[in-house]
C-alpha cells in the first residue's frame, strides 16, 4: 500500500518562505494569489494488510520523524 504524508506549518506559524513566494508570483503578475504555505510531501510504500493498519504506520512515522508536532501538521492519504 502507498500512504502520501502531507506535512504542513500550523496556521498560527510564520511562513517565510511561502511569503516569499506569494511575493514572487505577485511579481510575475499572478495577483490573485492570496497566500501560499509551504510544505513537505512523503511517498511511503508500506507492507500492510489493511489501509488502517497502513495509515496507522505513517501516522506513527509523521509523528516520529516526518514532522515536527510543535509547529507542523499532516494529512495522510492511503491507497493501495
Amino acid at each position: 500500500m502507498q500512504a502520501r504524508v502531507f506535512v504542513t506549518l500550523k496556521p498560527s506559524v510564520f511562513d517565510p518562505q511561502g511569503t516569499t513566494v506569494a511575493e514572487a508570483l505577485h511579481t510575475l503578475g499572478y495577483a490573485t494569489v492570496r497566500d501560499v504555505r509551504q510544505g513537505k510531501y512523503f511517498e511511503l510504500e508500506i507492507d500492510a494488510t489493511s489501509a488502517d493498519e497502513a495509515r496507522r504506520l505513517a501516522a506513527e512515522a509523521a509523528d516520529r520523524l516526518l514532522s515536527n508536532p510543535v509547529i507542523e501538521s499532516y494529512r495522510i492519504e492511503v491507497t493501495s
